[in-house]
C-alpha cells in the first residue's frame, strides 16, 4: 500500500494552525515536523468550510451544546445561499428619495436564495438606521431601503454605496445567526 503524505490526524493538526504554533507533532511514524517559529497557515479552508469550522469550535467549546439538536446542514444551506446571492445574482439599483430600490434576480436556486436572504436579513437590519421592505417579483425580489432620516445625505450615500450585498453584511448578526442555525434554534429560510 502506498504511503499517503497526509494522514487525517496530521491534516486536522495543520488545520488547527495557531494553537499549535509552538508545539511539535508527528505526521506519520518517522516524520517529525517542528512548527517552532515558522509561519503557519491559520485559515481552515474555503470560506464556507471555515465558517462551519468556526461554529464547530464554538459548539465544542460550549459544554451546554445539545448535540441532539445540532444541524450543520442548515448552516451549510445558508452558506450556499450566501454564495449564490453574492456571486450569482444580478443586482440593479435605482435611487429614490432617502434611499434606493434594489432589484435582485436570478434563476432557479439563485432566485430562491435571493428571496430567503432578502427576507431573513431585512429582519436583522432593523435598528441599524435603515428601513427595509421586500417584495417578491417573478425572478427574485425588489428591496426598498431607506435611511431612517431620509434627509441625512451621508446615511443615504452610505446605503447606496454599500449596495444590496454590502447591506446584507451590516450589523453583528451573522455569527449569532450561524450559531443559531447550527444549534437548531433557528430555521434556514424561516419567515
Amino acid at each position: 500500500m502506498p504511503r499517503r503524505p497526509w494522514s487525517l490526524v496530521s491534516l486536522a493538526l495543520l488545520l488547527l494552525g495557531a494553537p499549535l504554533r509552538a508545539q511539535s507533532h508527528a505526521h506519520e511514524p518517522g516524520m517529525a515536523h517542528e512548527m517552532g517559529g515558522a509561519a503557519v497557515a491559520t485559515e481552515t479552508g474555503q470560506g464556507a468550510f471555515a465558517a462551519i469550522a468556526e461554529i464547530v469550535r464554538l459548539l465544542e467549546a460550549d459544554p451546554m451544546t445539545d448535540w441532539s439538536r445540532v444541524d450543520l446542514e442548515a448552516l451549510r444551506q445558508h452558506l450556499i445561499d450566501m454564495d449564490d446571492v453574492t456571486l450569482r445574482s444580478v443586482v440593479r439599483r435605482e435611487d429614490i428619495a432617502g434611499g434606493a430600490v434594489f432589484t435582485v434576480t436570478g434563476a432557479g436556486r439563485v432566485r430562491e436564495a435571493v428571496r430567503r436572504m432578502a427576507r431573513e436579513h431585512g429582519q436583522m437590519l432593523a435598528g441599524n438606521g435603515l428601513t427595509w421592505e421586500t417584495a417578491e417579483i417573478p425572478d427574485g425580489v425588489q428591496v426598498t431601503v431607506r435611511a431612517a432620516s431620509p434627509t441625512d445625505a451621508r446615511a443615504v450615500a452610505r446605503l447606496r454605496g454599500l449596495g444590496f450585498v454590502g447591506l446584507l453584511t451590516v450589523g453583528e448578526h451573522h455569527t449569532v445567526h450561524h450559531l443559531g442555525l447550527a444549534r437548531g434554534t433557528m430555521r434556514h429560510g424561516a419567515e
